[in-house]
């Protein structure tokens, strides 16, 4: 029946590539980008290794996606794409879309429809934000803690607040090194409702109001820049508190085995999917945009998710969900959609930071140097 199922949607793929390529041709190998690591690793196993089997492209893997906009603007400045398809977060999508430099996609003509005909753009519904971009994955920033801390006398971390209870939890913690989620954190913990804390943040006494929160557990932190980092630090027992993707953590607690646990309280939601570069050669688009229809299915988003904990985008993919490729557990429980875990979430609010993010981000790296 995986076999039955996996020609069914190369077949689907493949009808459309032979439509929408202009010359009868698609190019015979594709250069993928994204972030590297166990995220990599489960695109390579549920979407490229089964779509080699099956047209015999040949892939070629780059690790650059956290450089994707600036690299995709150098190469149409020089009018050298050597990008076909590209991993993005979705805020970067929203940009490389309205610079001209991402492919504008028609979901229910390009993408394939969910096994019971709802259309692609109905099945991924808000998660479509931009005219260039194909969901794949919700994931979150969230905390991971240890849980053999002496000094702790056997309690746990129950809010998020608790980053700043040092009475309770003392200990180095670690923070990302860019003001997004912190400052979200920051206003939460001195009170402010997740409903105002974007209108907060709009004033510069807001602003204030955020690094002042942070001030009081600087001292204690330390700042990461990768997502391996936190659950490194985590394992080594350098940090007993710190933030990172929950596919990171999952890593740490559920392979390697660590004394690490979950704490998924106002956990940020972010999204993560592809896009197509603007400008491509006929036959190298249409093997994209094949790729592409391929690889955002219903049931690849569900394959994706036995090798990592982030949630597909499909709403059809979530009860294919199943368990770990390896471990054999159940994935449903350790994703950041599942209900017990989304008690308390927050959604990356995409157009308030393209509007305000250069600016916070100076203020954040004038922070961190006070």
């Amino acid at each position: 029946m995986k076999l039955k199922s996996l020609m069914v949607g190369a077949t689907s793929a493949l009808a459309f590539a032979s439509i929408a390529q202009a010359d009868g041709h698609m190019a015979d190998s594709l250069t993928v980008v994204s972030w590297g690591g166990a995220y990599q690793s489960s695109q390579q196993n549920a979407y490229s290794i089964p779509y080699a089997e099956m047209t015999g492209t040949e892939f070629t893997w780059d690790e650059s996606s956290a450089e994707a906009v600036a690299r995709l603007r150098a190469m149409a400045e020089a009018d050298n794409i050597t990008w076909d398809v590209v991993d993005v977060v979705a805020a970067d999508a929203m940009r490389l879309c309205d610079e001209g430099l991402a492919l504008e996609i028609d979901h229910d003509n390009m993408l394939a429809a969910a096994p019971d005909g709802t259309p692609a753009s109905e099945d991924f519904g808000d998660l479509i934000v931009s005219d260039c971009f194909v969901p794949q994955i919700v994931y979150s920033t969230t905390f991971g803690y240890r849980t053999d801390v002496e000094a702790w006398n056997g309690n746990a971390p129950t809010s998020v607040c608790d980053v700043w209870n040092m009475d309770d939890f003392p200990g180095q913690r670690s923070l990302e090194k860019r003001p997004i989620a912190n400052m979200e954190w920051a206003l939460i913990c001195d009170g402010v409702d997740i409903a105002d804390v974007y209108d907060v943040l709009e004033t510069e006494e807001g602003v204030a109001r955020a690094f002042a929160k942070l001030d009081e557990i600087k001292d204690m932190v330390t700042w990461w820049s990768a997502g391996a980092e936190t659950p490194q630090l985590l394992a080594d027992g350098e940090v007993v508190l710190g933030s990172t993707y929950n596919g990171r953590l999952f890593s740490v607690i559920e392979e390697q085995n660590q004394p690490v646990a979950m704490l998924w309280d106002w956990q940020m939601f972010d999204l993560d999917g592809w896009i197509i570069p603007a400008g491509l050669p006929a036959d190298r688009e249409a093997r994209a945009l094949d790729f592409l229809s391929f690889a955002t299915d219903t049931q690849r988003l569900a394959d994706q998710a036995k090798y990592i904990s982030y949630g597909p985008a499909r709403a059809s993919s979530a009860p294919l969900v199943g368990q770990h490729a390896e471990l054999g557990i159940d994935m449903a429980p350790h994703m950041p959609t599942d209900p017990a875990n989304a008690v308390n979430t927050f959604l990356f609010n995409y157009d308030w930071w393209a509007d305000n993010r250069d600016d916070i981000d100076a203020q954040f790296q004038a922070w961190l140097l006070q």
